[in-house]
């Protein structure tokens, strides 16, 4: 497949990708066609290293709902040619007969990426295997969540870097103006409070510790994350555990992530059916009212770190801790 790429690159696609002019720091040369801009972004290794890419680009391919969610709410989504395929109620907008389906955010058609001749692709974590493929078309901005950093300032660094490629960095204060006093309110319903945080999936409960998904309740919000050994990496899928584990370790809350329902999984469980056995059910947590099953997991699970997707995770944890 590489050397196919190669092969069509030689035909002419070179020539107009690299047409930027050479550029330092985070700001363009100018606004004239040809210029280039200066981010950081992660590379194939998954490091954060610089990227040249063009300034205002014209023409985007998109396999990372995060970074679409963000191109969109700076308004510049009319720019997009390709996109991944998603389920994504708020990005439906750009599922359509005019912009190409590019694959999955799990696995890109390097074809029909070459074929909507974008002058830049964005990626996420799913696609990092792909990297150096796709950078033979266009140069490719592979941003992400950082957990220590924690979601909402991974929001707005990524929003910033997007923005610093079209001149709408006075949009990014804006777009995240109330996220942090959202994050103080929730912090005082989860002051003093346990939680344990988990993934249903496969019909198993899967603990989720605070260096990956649902981070933000553990870290940002401010549960007392008792389902994990800090130690112990969960950051993919978690790790299995027993019912008769919730049971000894008897948290405040229980926080509920369904897969399935996330991926559309044919015949699975929901993860209500799973989570309320008999065991569930005896605990404090069940009594109380406290187990939150997060209302919106697709974009929990493969939208994290766009401005819409955390507005919509926060009024999921509000409309069940703010009451």
């Amino acid at each position: 497949m590489k050397k196919m790429l190669s092969l069509a690159l030689a035909s002419g696609m070179a020539l107009s990708l690299m047409a930027c002019a050479a550029q330092t720091g985070n700001e363009a040369q100018n606004n004239e066609a040809g210029a280039s801009v200066t981010i950081t972004s992660l590379n194939a290794k998954q490091e954060a290293a610089k990227l040249e890419v063009p300034y205002n680009p014209q023409r985007i391919a998109i396999l990372d709902m995060a970074s679409m969610d963000i191109l969109d709410a700076l308004g510049v989504g009319d720019r997009v040619v390709g996109t991944a395929d998603t389920s994504l109620e708020y990005l439906q907008d750009y599922i359509n007969d005019d912009i190409a389906n590019l694959g999955t955010i799990k696995e890109a058609d390097l074809e029909a990426v070459m074929a909507c001749e974008p002058d830049v692709i964005f990626i996420g974590g799913r696609l990092a295997s792909s990297y150096d493929a796709l950078s033979e078309i266009a140069p490719v901005v592979y941003l992400a969540t950082d957990t220590e950093l924690g979601v909402v300032e991974s929001v707005r660094q990524n929003a910033t870097t997007i923005a610093s490629m079209f001149g709408r960095e006075d949009k990014v204060d804006e777009l995240m103006a109330d996220f942090d006093t959202r994050i103080t309110a929730l912090q005082t319903a989860a002051a003093g409070k346990t939680a344990i945080i988990g993934m249903c999936t496969s019909g198993g409960f899967n603990v989720l510790g605070n260096d990956g998904r649902c981070s933000m309740i553990g870290r940002e919000i401010g549960f007392e994350n008792i389902g994990v050994n800090a130690d112990i990496d969960t950051s993919t899928h978690g790790n299995e555990a027993s019912f008769e584990f919730i049971v000894e370790k008897a948290p405040d809350y229980i926080f509920v992530l369904d897969r399935d329902a996330a991926i559309g999984t044919d015949g699975a469980k929901l993860a209500q059916e799973i989570m309320e056995n008999e065991l569930v059910m005896g605990t404090d947590a069940y009594k109380n009212g406290n187990v939150v099953y997060l209302a919106h997991p697709a974009v929990w699970y493969t939208a994290e770190g766009g401005v819409t997707a955390l507005d919509i995770m926060l009024q999921d944890l509000e409309s069940k801790l703010l009451v």
